[in-house]
């Protein structure tokens, strides 16, 4: 037991010294944390501001756009109704066909009467000119429908090709 009661006080301060070692240790581990919880903390912040105005600048880009494509396909609207009117303005106006119409009856009110000889030339005339008549008339109307239908698909065509252009501004 003598021994162990001269050892005793070198033990105790042995295990102060070990003991003051690990506090300061874990005090230098705690405090080295701290700072870079505050450096992590920091730069989280700043990430997320910066993320806040990137986000704020693409959606105003995004509606720059959306506006854009809105104007685009009201003006393309416009051409397209345009175009539709001027159809059916084309449908309403019907001079060339009511002149072949007229043509027609009037050549056959020409034959109508005379020698009978020539009743016949004239009926076979009379029913050319009113075939002739008519044919010039479908043609006309086909002519129309089909320019109606270029409008509207030139229209569309441009509306498109506007859109496309917006979205790359």
């Amino acid at each position: 037991m003598a021994i162990w009661m001269k050892i005793l006080p070198y033990l105790a301060v042995l295990l102060l010294v070990l003991g003051s070692l690990y506090g300061v240790y874990h005090h230098g581990v705690t405090v080295t944390n701290d700072e870079w919880q505050a450096k992590w903390s920091e730069r989280d912040a700043r990430d997320e501001a910066a993320q806040a105005t990137n986000e704020a600048a693409e959606r105003t880009k995004e509606q720059s756009r959306q506006q854009a494509i809105n104007k685009v396909v009201q003006n393309g609207q416009a051409l397209i109704d345009t175009a539709a009117a001027v159809t059916a303005a084309n449908r309403e106006s019907d001079r060339l066909r009511s002149a072949a119409d007229g043509l027609a009856s009037r050549i056959a009110a020409s034959q109508a009467g005379g020698n009978s000889c020539t009743a016949a030339a004239s009926a076979a005339a009379s029913r050319a000119a009113m075939v002739l008549a008519d044919v010039l008339k479908r043609a006309d109307q086909r002519a129309g429908d089909l320019a109606g239908y270029a409008d509207q698909s030139h229209g569309r065509g441009v509306t498109c090709e506007q859109a496309y252009d917006a979205l790359g501004k």
